[in-house]
C-alpha cells in the first residue's frame, strides 16, 4: 500500500510533468468523497501558445494495474482528453452537461483498479451497456485509448525511481465506431479515423466515420 507521503509526491511529479510539457494547471477537479478511488483531473486551460483545453488524470497511477509484467501493457497509466477552446470548464460541476469529459476520465482512472484489470493502447470502453451518449448534445458514447497526436512526444511518458507512467488519450467514439472496432479491430478503426483527419480533439458533433458502413448515410 502506497503511503500518503509517497502518493502526494507522485502526484506532484505528475503535475510538474503536465505543467512542463503542456502549461500551467489552473484547476483541479476532485472526485466526490464517496468515490472508491480518489482520481483527480488536472485542467490546463486554453492559451495563445496552446489554444485548447487539456484534461489529465492524476491518481490512476498511484497503484499498478493488474498486468503480466512480461507483457507490453503498461503497469502505470494516466489518461487525458483535449477539448476545443470554446468548451466552458470554469466553475462547472457534476450536474453540468459540459462536465462529461471530466467524469469520463475519472471513471477510466478507477476502472482497472475496481475490476482488477488493465487498460492498454487500442482498448475501447463504452459508456455503459448498451452504450449511452455522454450528454444530451452528443451521440458519442465510448472511447478508444491511443497516444495523443496533440501533445509533445515528451509528454507520453514520465519516469521516476519508483515507476514508469504512460499517458494515453481517451478518444470519444460513436456507437457505429464501437461496432467497427469490434468487427475489424483497433488498427482498422484508428486508421479510418486518421484517414478522415480525426485526431483526439473532442468534437461533440464530429463526422461519424462508420455511418456509411452501417447504412446510415
Amino acid at each position: 500500500m502506497i503511503s500518503e507521503a509517497s502518493r502526494e509526491a507522485h502526484r506532484s511529479r505528475i503535475r510538474a510533468h503536465v505543467e512542463r510539457e503542456l502549461g500551467t494547471v489552473k484547476q483541479v477537479f476532485q472526485a466526490s468523497p464517496s468515490a472508491a478511488a480518489a482520481i483527480d483531473v488536472l485542467h490546463v486551460p486554453s492559451s495563445d501558445e496552446r489554444p485548447v483545453h487539456t484534461l489529465v488524470t492524476s491518481g490512476m497511477s498511484d497503484a499498478p494495474m493488474h498486468t503480466d509484467r512480461t507483457s507490453d501493457v503498461p503497469q502505470y497509466l494516466e489518461v487525458m482528453m483535449t477539448l476545443p477552446r470554446q468548451w466552458k470548464l470554469e466553475a462547472i460541476s457534476e450536474g453540468d452537461p459540459a462536465y462529461w469529459p471530466v467524469r469520463t476520465l475519472m471513471t477510466l482512472g478507477r476502472l482497472p483498479h475496481e475490476r482488477g484489470t488493465a487498460l492498454k493502447w487500442g482498448d475501447v470502453v463504452p459508456n455503459g451497456e448498451p452504450p449511452k451518449p455522454y450528454a444530451p448534445d452528443t451521440k458519442l458514447c465510448g472511447v478508444i485509448l491511443a497516444p495523443s497526436l496533440l501533445v509533445p512526444k515528451e509528454f507520453y511518458t514520465l519516469d521516476s525511481a519508483e515507476r514508469h507512467v504512460e499517458f494515453y488519450a481517451a478518444i470519444p467514439l460513436y456507437q457505429e465506431e464501437l461496432e467497427l472496432h469490434r468487427e475489424q479491430g483497433m488498427k482498422h478503426l484508428l486508421t479510418t479515423l486518421i484517414d478522415h483527419n480525426i485526431n483526439d480533439l473532442v468534437e461533440i458533433k464530429r463526422r461519424n466515420v462508420a455511418r456509411k458502413r452501417f447504412g446510415l448515410f
